[in-house]
């Protein structure tokens, strides 16, 4: 996710302003967050009107669709049968999760995150099978993220476990927060156009050696789960009889009486369903639209996807140019891009944030694109692009070491101006750092960060500035050869801070003592 400065937020609810107001009451932040947790979620969130709730979903009789699998598998499978009212914005879901225990310990639990459980009415379990076992060993608290599910029989180290859940799904409407200083722009839901399916289904979190499962509590800004890598299988099937344009981050390998490709606009009888696939991802991602345009390229054996509104058609062809632009820097600078896709799309709403193979950018840089590569419609295309190596190849704790996607990202923002637009690298600088106020240590936490503004300037900004300063301490070649090494050693990964720095130590000897002191308040 990007920084975001002067994003207006219009829309001021009474609730919201209230929460604002305590906040600025409040003394501090927390210091620390537990790895496991089990309190109520601290966020604000947003009640479901009853005459939303009450709307029907129509399922229909598409069975879901189990791969066969290999004796060992190497990470989770999940198979999503979304049925869709795209009208009321409701749905019905069979999901199927088959989850190898490569923890090297014996499970007795499992943890889910379940985040559209976060809005009240959002989620409504149907039924839970462990091995085709219906289970009722299970805890979910209104409005928590938090579902534990006791395992009828213990799960060996190696072991694999199926989970069948059936559950219903009313979206929320999209909310704009009356300080966007404070709480980021909420992305899942449904705005007038625009549908989006982020972190909408139940999912297995990591769990650590000596620290559990890795849950934490939600923020006002930055993010805060923590994914594995898993398979993805995902059928939309919308039940009302419509056919708006999908923007997944998987590929789409077949299609119900229809072309496979975006353009195609067949007739509502004929678009059945639509099913798409992804390898190896940390989630798995939707936008859907009556108002999409789309813009595609392909380059080598990847497909790049622009997906924007109408009367957007020069931002959005920009967009398109960027995406390519970056990827080709990335896999060039730090290693190939691992999917068959990759998607972007405009978001009705005011931010910008990574998926698997899919990324959002806000409507204002959309607004405000000059036609040319200084503005932040680029920049942030540059940014989001970068998470596809900095988030979905090398995953980190997102909540207590945001750093390691967030700080990289920024400045593979720089990277990139200096491979496509070298004459605009020190105008990045300057457009960039605006705001910046003052430095603060990089490795800050989410809960830490101190407001939305500060936090972007610690961890993104100053983030930048060490990377920097370590560049030019070590030199572009060992540099370089750095973030390559990095890559190749963290890929598939979730890395730490002190990875980080192994890595960095295998290629250089050079003294460092004094940037950690400035940048890092931990010791690596």
């Amino acid at each position: 996710m990007p920084q975001h400065p002067h994003i207006a937020i219009l829309r001021i609810t009474s609730y919201f302003l209230l929460l604002t107001l305590l906040l600025s009451c409040s003394p501090q932040v927390p210091t620390s967050v537990p790895l496991v947790s089990t309190a109520t979620p601290l966020p604000p969130t947003i009640e479901i009107p009853a005459t939303e709730a009450s709307l029907p979903v129509v399922p229909t009789e598409t069975p879901t669709v189990v791969p066969t699998l290999p004796p060992d598998l190497e990470r989770p499978q999940y198979v999503l049968d979304l049925q869709l009212n795209y009208s009321s914005k409701a749905a019905l879901v069979n999901e199927t999760i088959t989850y190898p225990n490569w923890t090297g310990e014996t499970l007795n639990n499992l943890v889910l995150a379940v985040e559209p459980n976060l809005w009240s009415g959002g989620f409504s379990l149907k039924s839970i099978m462990i091995n085709e076992q219906s289970i009722t060993s299970y805890t979910l608290e209104n409005m928590n993220q938090r579902m534990e599910i006791q395992l009828p029989q213990p799960l060996p180290p190696s072991g694999t476990i199926t989970i069948k859940l059936n559950y219903g799904l009313i979206l929320p409407q999209m909310q704009a927060y009356s300080n966007p200083e404070e709480v980021r722009p909420q992305i899942y839901g449904y705005s007038d156009r625009q549908v989006n399916f982020v972190d909408w289904y139940p999912f297995v979190v990591p769990y650590v050696s000596g620290q559990g499962w890795l849950l934490h509590n939600p923020w006002f800004y930055g993010e805060h789960l923590v994914y594995d890598l898993a398979d993805f299988d995902v059928t939309v099937t919308f039940t009302d009889g419509v056919n708006p344009k999908i923007a997944a981050s998987g590929a789409e390998i077949e299609s119900s009486g229809t072309d496979a490709t975006p353009q195609a606009t067949p007739s509502a009888a004929s678009a059945v369903s639509r099913r798409f696939a992804l390898e190896a991802g940390r989630t798995f991602a939707l936008s859907i639209s009556d108002f999409f345009k789309v813009a595609m390229q392909t380059v080598g054996d990847v497909t790049v996807y622009s997906y924007y509104f109408g009367l957007y058609d020069a931002p959005g062809e920009a967009m398109l140019q960027t995406t390519i632009e970056a990827m080709q820097t990335y896999s060039e600078r730090f290693g190939p891009y691992r999917h068959k896709t990759l998607t972007a799309v405009q978001g009705d709403f005011n931010d910008g944030m990574e998926f698997s193979g899919l990324y959002f950018i806000s409507r204002d840089y959309f607004n405000l694109y000059d036609g040319t590569p200084k503005n932040y419609l680029v920049t942030i295309a540059a940014h989001e692009t970068a998470h596809q190596w900095w988030f979905d190849a090398v995953g980190n704790d997102q909540a207590l070491e945001p750093w390691l996607d967030e700080a990289l990202a920024t400045y593979s923002e720089r990277i990139y101006y200096e491979s496509v637009h070298p004459d605009l690298v020190d105008w990045w600088w300057g457009y960039r750092y605006f705001e910046f106020q003052k430095a603060g240590y990089v490795d800050t936490q989410i809960y830490d960060g101190g407001g939305q503004r500060p936090y972007w300037d610690k961890v993104y900004l100053t983030g930048a500035r060490f990377l920097e300063a370590l560049r030019k301490r070590v030199g572009d070649d060992i540099f370089f050869a750095f973030l390559k090494d990095y890559y190749n050693q963290s890929v598939g990964k979730r890395v730490t801070g002190a990875d980080f720095f192994r890595v960095l130590h295998e290629n250089t000897a050079a003294d460092i003592t004094d940037l950690m002191i400035q940048y890092f308040q931990n010791t690596y």
